[in-house]
């Protein structure tokens, strides 16, 4: 290990390449897996036969990791988005114009609570977001109402997404423009699930959850092999290993939490434990990278990219 440090150290420029073949040989801790991660990655997005699942949590989209999710679309390199509610939220505020804010973890959350701010982590999100939110949502339901009174999850954010002003940088609108569709389970519990329920105070708008798992079934049964990158854990990444199980599991995964497994939570295991289920295949190939995946996920897409693109 010390004969690697010093090469890093000894280096004036190097490739991410680079960088990540000096994580091999350092061999320790999560440096490997992450390196192990980027080749597991690489392989996906290069096998023309798999069906790549990409699966986030909504505090991701609060950060600039949202712009990455929809590179990501655009270049054809993931073919199915699990996300929650709150992800949708976030990246139609953030396309409409919404400020988020720096702040940091030891604020005085009275203070920011008197001046009508809320705080996620170190990112501060004024309530003024989400009367911006209102306004464009309840235009969009009234609109998609008009076309159909019954309507699951994914085709709500499909019209949401066709609906949206362009942004580069919006996974939802490039979803919708790219025809990737954007699963998202429990999205009642999120502003987007609250609006719907408000519109429907004068409405009737239906909108089918289990018409969502036979389209997901579908897309596990006609794929030769599938693989999923998960950062985070909770419904988004059980949804995206809980599909695979119709298929024998998952033939590639790359998943980054910095949850532990010791109170057996699922957003904590690794996907070792998937494979007992059944949700990852027995010779599936695997990395689980525990971390901060607004440092972790950017560094492993940066050195995928350099190589394959």
């Amino acid at each position: 290990m010390k004969m690697c440090v010093e090469n890093m150290c000894l280096r004036e420029r190097m490739t991410m390449k680079q960088f990540i073949e000096e994580l091999k040989k350092c061999g320790g801790f999560m440096a490997l897996n992450l390196a192990r991660g980027v080749d597991i990655v690489r392989k996906m997005f290069l096998d023309e036969n798999c069906t790549v699942f990409l699966s986030f949590t909504a505090n991701l989209v609060a950060t600039g990791l949202r712009s990455i999710f929809a590179d990501l679309v655009k270049r054809n390199l993931v073919n199915v988005i699990v996300t929650t509610g709150g992800s949708i939220d976030h990246d139609v505020i953030k396309a409409y114009g919404g400020k988020y804010y720096v702040g940091n973890f030891e604020a005085n959350d009275v203070k920011l609570h008197r001046e009508n701010i809320n705080r996620l982590g170190n990112i501060y999100v004024p309530n003024e977001n989400y009367e911006l939110l209102e306004k464009i949502l309840q235009k969009m339901l009234s609109e998609i109402y008009e076309e159909k009174k019954i309507i699951s999850i994914r085709e709500l954010i499909y019209e949401i997404g066709k609906r949206m002003k362009p942004d580069e940088n919006s996974f939802v609108y490039q979803a919708a423009k790219n025809n990737v569709p954007i699963f998202s389970p429990g999205f009642q519990d999120s502003a987007l699930g609250l609006q719907v329920f408000m519109f429907n105070q004068e409405h009737e708008l239906v909108v089918d959850a289990t018409k969502d798992m036979k389209e997901l079934a579908d897309i596990v049964y006609d794929s030769e092999r599938t693989g999923a990158i998960i950062l985070g854990g909770g419904i988004s990444k059980h949804y995206t290993i809980a599909s695979n199980l119709l298929r024998g599991g998952l033939d590639y995964a790359v998943q980054i939490t910095t949850a532990q497994p010791y109170d057996g939570s699922l957003s904590g295991a690794r996907l070792t434990e998937a494979i007992s289920w059944g949700k990852v295949q027995e010779e599936g190939v695997i990395s689980t990278i525990q971390g901060d995946a607004t440092i972790i996920f950017p560094l492993l897409i940066a050195a995928v990219y350099e190589e394959i693109l």
